[in-house]
């Protein structure tokens, strides 16, 4: 599990390697990532948007933005949280993922929170990005 808390909102990121939906031998690496948001804080927000950099094994960078998550833009009260299973594919058996989501405070203000570097790891190869 790897963990972040920006402003008093945490985010804790599970990824799990799908061999059931991968293809090594044609270059398709699966990845299924649960996240977990929790406000510890005592605001309203509302995630509006998430910015995702993506890195494999060769060191390609490819940058994902967009509105909300899975078709959501969840509002957490304080003390609540939100939870989320989405994917990535990558062409290499390791690679890394690290982002931010806006947020929007009930007063207006916005701000960005950190999604931590997580690792993309394939039992297909014994080298390992973390």
């Amino acid at each position: 599990m790897y963990e972040a808390i920006t402003r008093g909102i945490r985010v804790c990121v599970e990824p799990k390697f799908l061999e059931d939906q991968s293809r090594p031998s044609d270059g398709r690496y699966f990845w299924a990532y649960t996240i977990t948001l929790e406000n510890l804080s005592q605001q309203i927000v509302t995630l509006k948007s998430r910015h995702w950099k993506i890195t494999d094994a060769h060191g390609r960078l490819q940058e994902v933005k967009g509105d909300g998550v899975v078709g959501e833009q969840p509002r957490l009260s304080p003390g609540s949280s939100f939870s989320y299973t989405s994917g990535c594919p990558l062409t290499t058996p390791h690679g890394m993922m690290v982002g931010s989501y806006q947020m929007l405070a009930d007063d207006g203000e916005r701000f960005d929170i950190a999604i931590p570097l997580f690792s993309l790891d394939s039992p297909h190869d014994s080298h390992s990005v973390n």
